[in-house]
């Protein structure tokens, strides 16, 4: 199994990003996949995920900013970060759950079993 994350870079308070996640060795649309970040000092957070039924579920900090979605047909899912903020500042990492992930456990980094090697997003003036 290989997660690819990519699209981070550094962009300016108010910018956006689209990270991508492209996994081989499962297929997206029949798992949990999410996204987590690490800032500086910091744990890891749960920032997004989406479950095989297509819904869609997000941290407090990002709602309304984030949104992940994904493409079957190139088994990769995407986050969509707009409005970023210094403080979104972090390695962003991809992951696939431990088979169908009730709602409640998606916040949960122990629940995922592969994990893509991240992304970094800067967000500075």
């Amino acid at each position: 199994v290989q997660l690819q994350a990519s699209g981070g870079g550094l962009v300016q308070p108010g910018g956006s990003l689209r990270l991508s996640c492209s996994v081989s060795g499962r297929t997206v649309s029949i798992s949990s996949v999410g996204w987590f970040r690490r800032a500086p000092g910091k744990d890891r957070e749960f920032v997004a995920a989406i479950r095989r039924s297509g819904s869609t579920h997000y941290a407090e900090a990002v709602k309304g900013r984030f949104t992940i979605s994904r493409d079957n047909a190139k088994n990769t899912v995407y986050v969509q970060l707009n409005s970023l903020k210094p403080e979104d500042t972090a390695v962003y990492y991809c992951a696939v759950g431990r088979g169908t992930l009730i709602v409640s456990s998606l916040w949960n980094g122990e629940e995922y079993e592969d994990w893509g090697q991240g992304t970094q997003v800067t967000v500075s003036s």
